[in-house]
């Protein structure tokens, strides 16, 4: 029975990455390329005529984003024993089962939302499309409506004052500089 219980949870975490990588690594960027290409005039407004200037600020952009992706997933895994896949309520991937307030959860409370936005933004400046940028904010809102603020009901729920004053203390989304270096 526990053997069959352990087998199903690494079951899920394997198909709550898969379907994370699937969606928020491959078919988000690759549609925003694809919008980049199209051949709507808002997709074609440049952002930074100068490709180097561009390269750089995307780097700039990238570079944390794919850091914080990164180390939140492992954050949660090793020290929550969870995964991130819970969207709408719906969990694919084991709920966690601790609270994370370290790594980059004391910098933000999201820092997988961060992250990849962090990383869209990369691309869209990289493609130098205005466009994309503004369907990227209009995506961020939606990810906002509809997972974030409902994850923050049930982590409320699951971990009631630690989450509470956990979450007065942490930024959202975006990470504050000041915190980094500090412990806590």
């Amino acid at each position: 029975m526990i053997q069959s219980r352990q087998k199903s949870g690494i079951l899920r975490h394997a198909a709550g990455y898969f379907i994370g990588i699937g969606l928020f690594l491959i078919l988000i960027p690759l549609g925003i390329v694809s919008l980049a290409s199209s051949e709507y005039r808002i997709f074609s407004i440049p952002i930074l005529p100068y490709l180097p200037a561009r390269v750089i600020l995307s780097a700039l952009f990238f570079i944390p984003g794919a850091v914080f992706v990164l180390w939140s997933n492992l954050f949660l895994f090793s020290r929550g024993k969870g995964g991130p896949t819970d969207i709408a309520g719906l969990s694919i991937s084991p709920r966690t089962k601790k609270l994370v307030m370290e790594g980059p959860y004391r910098y933000t409370r999201n820092p997988m939302v961060f992250g990849v936005h962090s990383i869209y933004a990369a691309l869209s400046l990289y493609l130098n499309s205005l466009g994309c940028l503004l369907v990227l904010i209009l995506f961020f809102l939606t990810v906002v409506r509809l997972v974030v603020l409902k994850e923050e009901k049930r982590l409320e729920k699951d971990f009631g004052s630690e989450y509470a004053a956990y979450r007065k203390k942490t930024p959202m989304f975006f990470p504050r500089l000041f915190n980094i270096g500090k412990k806590g």
